[in-house]
């Protein structure tokens, strides 16, 4: 006699409200800064060319070294506060090639050359060092970064000039010892990767306006789908892909030519193309580095490291690997900073590297185990959202722009704070329902 097997219980469907609340839940920090990016806009009165003009050029200039900070975190390493030794090591390659006087985009590459040994191997220090404490990676890399500090200021305040032979009287102190508090990278690496056109007589096509960068953004996320489609996944572009594409490319195209034809003062939003290329290339490389066999072993290190170290995996190589990556991904993010804004000062710019990178990757939604290319761009877009309009909002409502400055500090440690806590508030959670079962 046959029996017939007992179907399973279908699970039940959530409610709407159960859902909503897990959303919310699980994305506050980001809606919370998205309405405080929208209410500080609104308070502020700025002007949407202005606000335009410069949150295209904080992107530009901080995407790079937030996007530096993923690749540990797919380790399990948490937030790598220890990328300010990379931007240390992007300020000394900048510092001596401005000193060699090469100028322009041969400058950017030479410095960016210069700094990837160096910065692999303070990424290999690093991570030998975070090995060794493991569970506390992020503490230690903070307090990593104050021990740099003061190697740092040894070398570029006592030995160059000494043992350091630089006669250089636009960067050496007047007493020829010690390296000038600020370094002014104009007529030389200035714009470097931003504008080489002025270098080279081709502004048009590496400096273009924002609409013609509209429509060069759409069009490079039509391809990018579609060869996505049919180079990864070996499926053929229907057609209902090819309409939208060619839909999503015309509307692009539409309000470019009409924004050109109207508006004045829009077509003075340069755009600075070639780093935003650089910018989508590190996402394309994250993308494809994720689904390599080195980046697997990277995920499973991640989620745990003792089932990867019975699987086989090297667990301290692995993380030794992405804290190199990541470095070097610093030293160049930082480099790319510094020649957006021109000049820097030589004992002070990168101190803050770390935590305003780690600030805006988790306003983007990130968290200590998990972060993402959408959520370390979004993060960068709110953050510096917040810096644009704060002091302007402050002005308006208080009366004065220095409540917009306390408040932009506030937010960079509030944040990782109430992230942090969060973070240990959802493992004290899982780790009660684990017991229980």
């Amino acid at each position: 006699m046959s029996t017939k097997p007992t179907p399973s219980a279908a699970p039940v469907p959530r409610d709407f409200s159960a859902r909503s609340k897990e959303f919310f839940v699980k994305h506050m920090v980001t809606i919370m800064f998205l309405v405080l990016s929208v209410l500080g806009f609104i308070l502020s009165g700025m002007s949407p060319f202005l606000f335009l003009m410069d949150i295209v050029a904080r992107v530009s200039r901080n995407a790079f070294l937030v996007l530096s900070l993923v690749i540990p975190v797919m380790a399990g390493m948490g937030l790598n506060f220890s990328i300010v030794l990379g931007a240390m090591a992007g300020q000394a390659s900048l510092i001596f090639v401005t000193h060699w006087g090469v100028q322009g985009l041969p400058g950017i590459l030479l410095c960016m050359a210069l700094v990837t040994p160096l910065a692999m191997f303070l990424g290999f220090l690093t991570g030998n060092l975070f090995n060794k404490t493991k569970g506390q990676e992020m503490i230690a890399g903070l307090i990593l970064g104050f021990f740099a500090q003061g190697i740092y200021e040894l070398i570029f305040l006592q030995l160059v000039g000494g043992l350091i032979p630089m006669a250089n009287t636009t960067l050496v102190m007047s007493s020829g010892i010690g390296i000038r508090t600020t370094v002014d990278l104009t007529n030389g690496l200035k714009y470097g990767l931003d504008w080489p056109g002025q270098f080279w007589g081709n502004d048009l096509l590496l400096r273009p306006t924002l609409p013609w960068t509209v429509l060069g953004i759409a069009a490079a996320v039509v391809v990018a789908f579609l060869l996505y489609r049919f180079v990864l996944k070996g499926k053929i572009p229907s057609i209902s892909h090819l309409v939208g594409g060619a839909a999503c490319l015309g509307i692009a195209s539409w309000w470019s030519i009409i924004q050109i034809q109207t508006s004045s003062q829009i077509n003075w939003i340069r755009v600075p193309l070639l780093t935003w290329f650089v910018i989508a290339a590190l996402c394309g490389f994250i993308l494809f580095f994720s689904r390599t066999k080195l980046g697997q072993d990277m995920r499973s290190v991640g989620q745990d490291r003792h089932v990867a170290a019975v699987a086989g995996i090297q667990v301290n190589r692995v993380r030794i690997i992405a804290i190199m990556m990541s470095m070097v991904m610093a030293a160049w993010g930082h480099i790319i900073f510094l020649q957006n804004m021109g000049a820097f000062s030589t004992y002070g710019s990168h101190e803050q590297i770390g935590l305003y990178s780690v600030a805006a990757l988790l306003i983007g939604g990130a968290t200590v185990a998990k972060a993402t290319i959408g959520q370390a761009l979004l993060g960068v877009f709110l953050f510096h959202t917040l810096f644009v309009v704060s002091p302007a909002a402050g002005r308006q409502v208080f009366g004065d722009a220095q409540i917009g400055e306390y408040f932009r500090v506030f937010v960079a440690y509030g944040v990782i704070g109430v992230t942090l806590a969060m973070h240990a508030w959802k493992l004290l959670i899982q780790n009660r329902a684990k017991q229980q079962l």
